[in-house]
């Protein structure tokens, strides 16, 4: 399977599954937030003195964006718009034309039942061009859908993801931001609801290349963990006009998060709190507080080029790093996400041991799972999962397994044959019914490799010593291209140390609910690491190896807080700078 066929794919009737979470009312813009989206938009617009202005929600679904920009234009303006509102959903297209016309009668309106993706294609469906007639739009407010989805047709997918510049697994919102940037006036004002993984995941950054492209970046609002939303999203707004419109000054960026610090100010609710300045912390009424950073919106062309805040500070912080890392842990080698077998309650079980050793599938081996998780040293997975695994060394580092040669398991596979089968993914991209869907190479598991799990609040690195399979709700490491094993020790060091949680929201700035943060391979692989033969290197591999050897104590607790302020000293921080 390429990386086009993996693109989310856009159609009115493909995407009914948002279309039925919107009628739900489950991600339907809360009024509070389309207040804020409109009044950041109007903010900048400039009122012709006499042509139609347009205005354009491309997924306009109950109205509720549309209604908040009507509602805060003065009459005279309203009289000189033209409202255009795209929906794939029938019932949504009628009961936003009748909320709308209940309140302005009079208002020109345009709402129609139609995939907005389709329009930007033109009237030619067989030629997805940039080139055709239509309109440019002077206001756009859009809130697109979020849903990731599978493989919905290799070819339509490829098409689209030539059209868009689009790889990887993305979200339905990529090709309808992108698109926004396509038929936004040259000095139209753009204001788009998105969910913030956009700006930090490798699949997004087609999305943040074309929005600059496209369009002058004003302003954006990292939402965080705000949970102005009922559905599982981080939200973030994006206020942009276009290219002929003049920017004043470097773009602007907010963010607001969760925290367990002592409030300074209080506020009714999350977008009001923006207000507050840079630093404040805001207690909600129901008593949570959330920490507000304003800065401007770091727009670098460095490899990852993730939006992040950047400051004076947090830039020199940076900088200091950098001009004490000698390279990062993809020195080391791949970073590599675990094995994925989309039928984990055939190939992973706890209960191997329970079958009659004459009977036991063969291929059987010990698997590293979240379970697992602790800094260091992992612990024993309580349930002893174990994983089928029917993948074999081969030269080209892995192929399926001959299962005339594993009789029992392939009676076990066989058992299950109808599950496997059913995988239609697996069996078009020519692989065989009984394969897990993301092996590896089986001899790399035999190797010392770092595991750590996708999604922890505080780092959770550990060595793994065992050769078990690493489940993919992990991440792992061995050395490559002539590593030092001594490395991976440093990078262990490293990886748990209060230093890299520092690094990690300066420089990448991605948290989830909680404080949670995503350990993926393109942040991980990005991790500093000092010089392995200098003084504070070597002693760094060392007390990281005397770690590892201590079971939990007092003792050990008091080595990882001298392993951590080693950490801190090897990039130039003193003790009292630790933590700043």
């Amino acid at each position: 399977m390429t990386q086009a066929t993996e693109v989310v794919v856009v159609a009115a009737k493909r995407y009914s599954e948002s279309s039925a979470r919107k009628s739900s009312g489950t991600v339907y813009t809360p009024k509070r937030f389309a207040g804020f989206a409109a009044e950041q938009m109007l903010s900048l617009v400039t009122v012709p003195n006499s042509q139609p202005l347009l205005l354009l929600d491309p997924a306009c679904g109950d109205g509720s964006l549309l209604m908040a920009v009507l509602e805060r234009l003065p009459a005279a303006v309203r009289d000189c718009l033209v409202v255009h509102g795209f929906d794939t959903d029938d019932v949504a297209v009628r009961a936003t034309s009748a909320r709308i016309r209940d309140r302005f009668p009079d208002q020109q309106l345009r709402i129609e039942q139609r995939d907005f993706l389709e329009y930007l294609a033109g009237r030619n469906d067989d030629l997805f061009s940039a080139s055709s007639s239509r309109e440019q739009f002077d206001l756009v407010i859009a809130n697109p859908p979020y849903v990731r989805t599978q493989v919905l047709g290799a070819a339509e997918a490829a098409r689209l993801a030539t059209r868009f510049g689009l790889t990887g697994r993305v979200d339905l919102y990529y090709p309808f931001v992108l698109g926004i940037g396509e038929v936004l006036a040259p000095r139209g004002v753009a204001g788009v609801i998105v969910s913030n993984r956009f700006m930090t995941t490798r699949s997004g950054q087609a999305v943040r290349s074309g929005l600059r492209a496209a369009m002058n970046i004003r302003h954006v609002w990292d939402l965080g963990d705000t949970r102005l939303f009922d559905a599982a999203v981080l939200p973030a707004f994006i206020l942009a006009t276009g290219t002929a419109a003049a920017a004043a000054g470097p773009a602007g960026f907010s963010t607001i998060y969760a925290c367990d610090q002592a409030a300074t100010a209080t506020s009714p609710d999350p977008l009001t709190a923006l207000g507050q300045p840079d630093g404040a912390v805001v207690a909600m009424p129901d008593g949570q507080t959330f920490a507000i950073k304003h800065g401007e919106l770091s727009l670098n062309t460095d490899r990852g080029a993730v939006w992040r805040l950047s400051g004076v500070t947090a830039d020199h912080w940076l900088k200091r790093v950098a001009d004490r890392t000698w390279d990062s842990f993809e020195r080391i080698g791949k970073i590599k996400v675990g094995v994925k077998s989309t039928a984990d309650r055939v190939f992973i079980r706890s209960d191997w041991h329970l079958m009659p050793v004459a009977e036991r599938p063969e291929l059987l081996r010990p698997l590293t799972t979240r379970h697992c998780a602790r800094r260091f040293r992992p612990i024993d997975d309580p349930k002893c999962r174990q994983i089928l695994y029917p993948h074999e060394a081969s030269a080209n580092g892995r192929a399926a397994v001959d299962l005339r040669q594993y009789p029992n398991a392939a009676r076990y596979l066989d058992e299950h044959r109808a599950v496997l089968e059913a995988r239609d993914y697996l069996i078009a991209a020519g692989r065989r019914w009984y394969e897990i869907w993301v092996p590896h190479d089986p001899e790399a598991w035999a190797q010392p490799k770092l595991v750590f799990p996708d999604i922890s609040e505080k780092p959770v690195f550990w060595l793994d010593e065992s050769g078990s399979v690493v489940n993919g709700e992990c991440y792992w490491m061995r050395c490559e291209r002539g590593a030092d094993p001594d490395w991976l020790w440093l990078a262990l060091a490293v990886a748990n140390s209060s230093f890299i949680e520092a690094f990690y929201d300066r420089r990448f700035n991605n948290k989830l609910y909680a404080g949670r943060r995503r350990f993926i391979t393109q942040y991980v692989e990005q991790f500093p690491l000092p010089d392995p033969a200098s003084g504070h290197g070597m002693a760094l591999i060392e007390m990281a190896r005397q770690v590892y050897r201590l079971t939990p104590s007092a003792e050990a607790d008091a080595a990882v807080l001298t392993l951590d302020r080693m950490v801190w000293a090897a990039f130039g921080f003193s003790v009292e700078e630790i933590g700043g």
